[in-house]
């Protein structure tokens, strides 16, 4: 029962439909800036809602380091990238960097 009171009644666009996961707050943005600010060669990608979480970035430094957030849909993580600098792309069509997956090799 205390399932379905954690469900979201639609999200900013408008679009009516409800996941299981909570919206981008301020803490996610500001972790993505930090993040930004405290690398070099940063890279965003952008992954879709499903029905379990919302729209996802994923930014990966130079050396393959990697943070994921919750993001206000695909057009507000593009906003980000370009306010931040950072170039983006849509997860489903390039995939993630191999120095992303070698990072995380390394520091499991």
């Amino acid at each position: 029962m205390g399932l379905w009171r954690r469900r979201r009644r639609g999200t900013a666009d408008g679009d009516g439909r409800a996941t299981l996961d909570r919206g981008a707050g301020r803490a996610d943005l500001a972790h993505l800036e930090q993040f930004v600010a405290s690398r070099r060669g940063v890279e965003g990608f952008v992954e879709p809602r499903t029905a379990v979480t919302e729209t996802t970035i994923v930014l990966v430094a130079a050396d393959g380091e990697w943070t994921r957030r919750r993001i206000d849909g695909p057009d507000t993580a593009r906003r980000l990238s370009r306010d931040l600098g950072v170039p983006v792309y849509d997860a489903q069509v390039t995939g993630y960097p191999q120095r992303m997956r070698d990072w995380s090799k390394d520091h499991r």
